[in-house]
């Protein structure tokens, strides 16, 4: 069995088209989608394109499917500081149907699989213990140890800060898929290839072609999401500082 994990898309639909092309050439038998899937600028297309795929896709949420079907619901969602995040949140809930609501908001938070050549894999979104948890290639070895101390899967698959890493702490191999939609560092489609082994992947696409797409969308954070999230993301090292920080802060 092949598994591609894809993770943290955003609404970016040409970034994940092009993943999926690739995708394809690889003859990956299952797809999970690992959470983050909205918000963002065509989320509601993103969602259409990887519901039209079927029994092929796994599916968990992450934080920010909770917070669109919150925002769905006529929440308001006070722990997100940002008015612009918030706006961002409420008009992608303002594009989903209520199937989509419903869809989203009854995804699990992790699933498993055997891997052959792998063994068992744990996907979530943020860690184990929670969708919003930080880690990074700079997480302290002592705090992966405690996330990990439940876990029964030889290898854990996550996301939510959007940085690939592949670590190993006590036997067990953490690695982050990194993000589709909205990277950290190099500027392109990040996303993870298991079986027979665990290979980090980077898709290239239309970079300005989809910038002009986000542009065009509607979307409140759309020339932002443009120019810092596709054509020139923030460095890994900065988005580490600033992760770290939160963790610390």
């Amino acid at each position: 069995m092949k598994i591609a994990a894809i993770y943290d898309i955003h609404g970016n639909l040409p970034a994940l088209q092009a993943v999926l092309s690739e995708i394809d050439r690889e003859g990956v038998d299952v797809i999970v989608v690992g959470g983050d899937i909205v918000p963002g600028p065509m989320s509601r297309d993103v969602l259409e394109l990887l519901l039209s795929l079927g029994d092929r896709v796994s599916w968990i949420r992450g934080n920010c499917e909770r917070e669109v079907v919150e925002a769905f619901d006529g929440g308001t969602f006070d722990h997100i500081k940002s008015q612009e995040v918030r706006a961002a949140t409420m008009w992608t809930a303002g594009q989903m149907e209520r199937r989509h609501r419903d869809f989203i908001a009854g995804l699990p938070e992790k699933i498993s699989f055997c891997v052959e050549g792998v063994g068992e894999v744990l996907f979530c979104h943020g860690s184990p213990r929670s969708d919003m948890e930080i880690l990074t290639l700079a997480t302290p070895e002592e705090r992966l140890r405690e996330v990990l101390a439940e876990v029964k899967e030889n290898v854990v698959v996550c996301g939510h800060t959007h940085m690939q890493f592949d670590r190993v702490c006590d036997g067990k191999r953490v690695v982050n898929a990194g993000s589709v939609g909205m990277p950290y560092g190099d500027p392109g489609a990040y996303w993870l290839l298991l079986g027979p082994d665990v290979r980090l992947r980077k898709t290239s696409y239309d970079l300005q072609g989809a910038a002009e797409l986000v542009r065009r969308s509607g979307y409140p954070l759309a020339q932002d999401f443009a120019d810092n999230n596709i054509l020139k993301p923030e460095t890994a090292q900065e988005a580490i500082e600033y992760f770290e920080s939160m963790v610390h802060g």
